[in-house]
């Protein structure tokens, strides 16, 4: 059982370090964080939980002064302060460590950490080192000062970056994500520095998804929902409330029906089922250095939804890739109508019926200064009726192109149009209409909605109910988990390459599965 972080940090000062006094950061059609406000104490780890796209990382940007807010403010030391840069966010005492390394793999660690300060000009490396001894000592960790950091592993280089900002007098520590690339035993290993680091007097904000590394290393967890904050767990509370009772809160207020929705929307599916699967996957593997998938099985029947939820990142790029032909599969059988069709290419798999709509609609799914008529035909020059022995036969395309462009309701000003010259709403509809067009029998949409306005999305939605009321089987990668839970008939979690559950669409879906995307439950 995941146990709460019992114990107590330091006697905390009068006043915290930072406060964020109210900010609000907005975005061409996206309020990202509104009137957003806590305290970082120091010798606290302050959590920060929240779905994908509930503000976290925006708020990390203001606080690190890669963006300034709209309104509101940020207070250091009760005295309100503007970070304008990386270099002021630093000077102020507010070191970062992204998720993906900055540093220079090809450098040494004592080049490294030189690199950008004040003793890059002509740096002292012996002077360089003997600091970052003295840095480590007082956290607990070893480093080779002289080893490249290409050679370290990601927890290593992870305590590089947190050394290096403690070597720039960083008072305030953030952790974005610091341990989804991690193995468990690099958590653990993290946690504890995490608890040192605390012991010293460090404010640590710690970025993430998981519910028992929550528990297990924050003393304050705040919660963000849809950019706002809804709500934050104390010390004390966080104490007395024991893991069942913590965990329990801290669902609810991340995937509570509390949520938002559009009353017209339809009634989300409930775990509709349509005979014998249709597409069935059986222990695939994908060897990838950055997220290996392995032991995949899952089956859709026809005329089946499968929800695909998880944070981003953890495996379900490669996923699609390998099913759609994008990438060699290491192990494991894909089957279509019965048929295997692991062995056949991305062409020979579409001609079986099995269809893919990428999340990348400019740079993967399409040609941006090919007209729209040929990026509908992308996945199929040359093939008979729009090519004859070699050569283009533009009736037929323009024929074809018309068809789906008033099927599929793509507005344009004309079929020669360069595609990449449209909004994404309408570059996402010429994706549909290619896929679903033709001898389709299932199709795996990747993030379909994503960066869409309510309009377009409403309408993508639509399209994925029609193509499963059509008999097609469906799988469904999203990060969204309204989404997932208002088109899915079944939900499989994703986590670090792994499905590590599937639950069906019932009225508990939304806790169970964000209880498995949080990492409670397995």
């Amino acid at each position: 059982m995941t146990q709460i972080h019992t114990s107590s940090p330091p006697q905390a000062e009068p006043r915290p370090i930072v406060s964020l006094d109210h900010v609000t950061k907005r975005f061409p059609g996206v309020v990202a964080n509104e009137r957003v406000s806590f305290d970082l104490w120091p010798g606290e780890v302050h959590v920060l939980l929240g779905e994908n796209g509930a503000g976290k990382s925006t708020l990390v940007g203001m606080l690190s002064g890669l963006q300034l807010p709209d309104e509101g403010g940020v207070l250091i030391d009760g005295r309100e302060v503007r970070i304008a840069s990386p270099a002021r966010a630093l000077e102020l005492g507010i070191g970062t460590v992204f998720q993906h390394s900055m540093l220079v793999p090809s450098l040494s660690v004592v080049d490294n950490m030189a690199l950008g300060g004040k003793w890059w000009s002509r740096p002292d490396r012996d002077g360089v080192a003997r600091r970052m001894a003295a840095v480590c000592a007082d956290i607990g960790v070893t480093i080779d000062p002289h080893a490249k950091v290409g050679s370290l592993s990601l927890g290593e280089q992870q305590q590089v970056e947190i050394v290096r900002a403690l070597m720039r007098g960083s008072r305030v520590l953030i952790l974005d994500e610091a341990t989804a690339m991690l193995t468990p035993k690099g958590a653990e290993d993290l946690g504890a520095l995490m608890g040192r680091l605390t012991k010293l007097g460090i404010a640590v904000v710690f970025i993430t998804h998981k519910l028992n590394e929550a528990l297990a290393f924050g003393h304050r967890i705040t919660v963000l929902r849809l950019g706002r904050k809804v709500g934050e767990i104390a010390p004390e509370r966080l104490a007395a409330l024991g893991p069942a009772a913590a965990t329990a809160e801290i669902v609810r207020l991340m995937f509570g029906a509390g949520v938002a929705t559009d009353e017209t929307a339809p009634a989300p599916r409930r775990g509709r089922r349509a005979g014998a699967p249709l597409l069935e996957i059986e222990a695939l593997a994908v060897d990838d250095p950055s997220v290996p998938v392995a032991g995949i099985n899952l089956s859709v029947s026809p005329g089946e939804i499968v929800g695909l939820a998880g944070i981003d990142g953890n495996g379900q790029k490669q996923f699609a890739e390998a099913l759609a032909g994008q990438r060699r599969l290491a192990a494991g059988h894909i089957r279509l109508g019965g048929e295997a069709i692991e062995r056949l290419d991305v062409g020979g798999r579409r001609q079986r019926g099995l269809r893919y709509v990428t999340d990348d609609r400019l740079g993967e799914g399409t040609v941006g200064s090919f007209p729209i008529s040929l990026n509908l035909l992308l996945k199929q020059v040359g093939e008979a009726p729009f090519w004859r022995h070699g050569l283009e036969q533009s009736d037929a395309i323009a024929t074809h192109a018309r068809r789906l462009v008033s099927e599929f309701d793509v507005r344009t000003p004309g079929i020669e149009t360069a595609i990449g010259k449209l909004s994404g709403g309408n570059i996402q509809k010429a994706l549909l209409a290619r896929e679903l067009s033709g001898a389709a029998r299932a199709v795996i949409f990747a993030k379909p909605t994503y960066g869409l306005d309510v309009q377009n999305i409403r309408a993508t939605r639509q399209r994925i109910r029609e193509a499963a009321e059509q008999g097609l089987a469906v799988i469904l990668i999203s990060t969204d988990l309204e989404e997932v839970l208002e088109l899915s008939d079944r939900v499989a979690v994703m986590s670090r390459g792994h499905i590590v559950g599937v639950v069906d669409n019932d009225a508990d879906a939304r806790s169970r599965v964000g209880e498995l995307m949080s990492g409670v439950t397995a």
